[in-house]
């Protein structure tokens, strides 16, 4: 975790220079309707792009490619650390991000009481620069924030006053418990306490008061700690009462101004589970483009028809995480000189919150050189640009990429346009969005964006659609 300390005390500078917080422009009302609410079919959200300025919590404009690539490196490393051990890097609370620091935490919030004042928030380095935010409403009377949505994570939780820690700087105000005429602290002998482990893949604690303590950490050296909690969530005009949640006194990290993270993985805790008796198991999105005003996310019933299936894989590696089989790439049209046993060397899993896929070393080397030999003459090579080795002079908009296509089991494909298939890293380099790993493969959210993609865990498959925001 050493490493990262530079990360986090250039990401703090980097936050100093922030543009203040904005609201919605006028710009991106117009083409943003109200689209959150509940009907006969489902739950309806609005998503936004980390980096769009239609985004309610929208990152720094000049936040350099290096730091999303920096911090998407890292996630990849503790995904594929968790699924290499079967469990995660911080599996105990000894281990936690800063080892003695993350103890002192759950220990000091275990021996407070509720405190009647608030402490100053404190910045910390807030850069989520990979998860796609939107907003969900919490507590009697409800308040809207601004929170994460994370296919890799299964609790939810949000910052809480008094914050009597730390909390990092968000947008709106923080969550005030003692403000809502349904919140619940949720005790220690609550079969609900007894599911944190598998959650969060972390210990639990309790608290003087047998309060429930909960400890989430996560691979770029973000964390939360605090009250395991049960209240009212609303979106639009729908609304779950006795909802269990993470109520976070000690949150530090890489959360942007989020107010905190909607875990939707496969666990008795996260949003779909806890909402799938009312609403089914399944949800689906589109992932927009950074200039796109707007996505979606949607939790219940789906249109069948207009999706191609890939199964759900069932995995022992972790089985809140969503796997899929990738049987083939092609290039133009061309199958990549790869043996087909080579794409299954690796386990591979469907992530919301990557941003580079990460494929088995052959398999990324000749797709490389099929994407370098289509473009060959249509436009310059340019250096590495940091794990991205296959660069070019250019915009991804502006140059003629060849298509590439990705196929899954079942006879699923994504059809990738050329934002899909590479990603700009300054004003004059684009480079191909993929990446070699010797982990853990996974299908990255560039890929994915602007298409429709449904997780149906009662089915057991996962559906792309193109054209999905539109």
């Amino acid at each position: 975790m050493e490493v990262l300390l530079p990360l986090l005390l250039a990401c703090s500078l980097l936050f100093t220079i922030a543009t203040p917080i904005r609201d919605i422009t006028d710009v991106c009302a117009s083409q943003i309707s109200d689209f959150q609410h509940l009907n006969s079919s489902g739950l309806h959200l609005t998503l936004h792009h980390p980096q769009s300025p239609c985004s309610p919590a929208p990152l720094p404009s000049d936040l350099p490619f290096s730091a999303v690539v920096t911090h998407d490196d890292a996630r990849i490393a503790h995904l594929a650390s968790r699924l290499a051990n079967n469990h995660p890097t911080s599996s105990s609370s000894s281990s936690l991000l800063h080892g003695h620091r993350k103890k002192k935490a759950a220990a000091g919030i275990a021996g407070s009481q509720a405190s009647s004042s608030s402490v100053p928030l404190t910045p910390g380095a807030s850069v989520a620069v990979g998860n796609y935010v939107t907003r969900l409403g919490l507590g009697t009377p409800a308040i809207p924030y601004v929170m994460v949505v994370d296919t890799g994570s299964s609790l939810t939780w949000l910052q809480c006053s008094p914050c009597s820690v730390s909390c990092h700087r968000q947008a709106g105000p923080v969550f005030d418990p003692r403000a809502s005429g349904t919140y619940a602290a949720v005790q220690c002998s609550s079969s609900e306490c007894g599911e944190l482990q598998a959650a969060t893949l972390n210990p639990s604690a309790c608290s003087a008061s047998n309060v429930c303590i909960y400890q989430a950490s996560y691979g770029d050296s973000s964390y939360s700690v605090g009250y395991l909690s049960k209240d009212t969530v609303s979106f639009g005009s729908g609304s779950f009462p006795g909802f269990y949640y993470g109520c976070g006194q000690d949150n530090e990290g890489l959360f942007g101004r989020s107010a905190g993270l909607i875990g939707l993985a496969k666990n008795k805790l996260s949003l779909l589970y806890q909402l799938a008796p009312s609403l089914g198991y399944a949800f689906s999105y589109c992932l927009p483009t950074s200039s796109a005003a707007a996505g979606y996310l949607s939790i219940g019933s789906y249109n069948p028809g207009q999706y191609s299936y890939t199964p759900m894989v069932t995995s022992s590696l972790d089985a809140s995480l969503y796997f899929v089989t990738l049987s083939g790439i092609s290039v133009a049209g061309a199958p990549l000189a790869v043996s087909p046993s080579e794409y299954g060397s690796l386990p591979t899993i469907i992530d919301s919150g990557t941003v580079i896929t990460r494929l088995p070393p052959n398999v990324y080397t000749a797709l490389s050189r099929a994407v370098a030999a289509a473009m060959a003459g249509a436009a310059p090579r340019a250096p590495t640009y940091s794990i991205l080795d296959t660069c070019f002079r250019g915009s991804a908009a502006g140059l003629r990429v060849p298509r590439v296509d990705m196929a899954f089991a079942g006879g699923a494909t994504l059809a990738l346009s050329p934002g899909n298939v590479l990603i700009d890293v300054d004003d004059s380099t684009t480079c191909l969005a993929f990446a070699p790993t010797g982990g853990t493969a996974i299908i990255g959210n560039t890929q994915q964006q602007t298409f429709s993609v449904v997780y149906d865990v009662a089915q057991s498959r996962i559906g792309f659609a193109a054209g999905g925001c539109s």
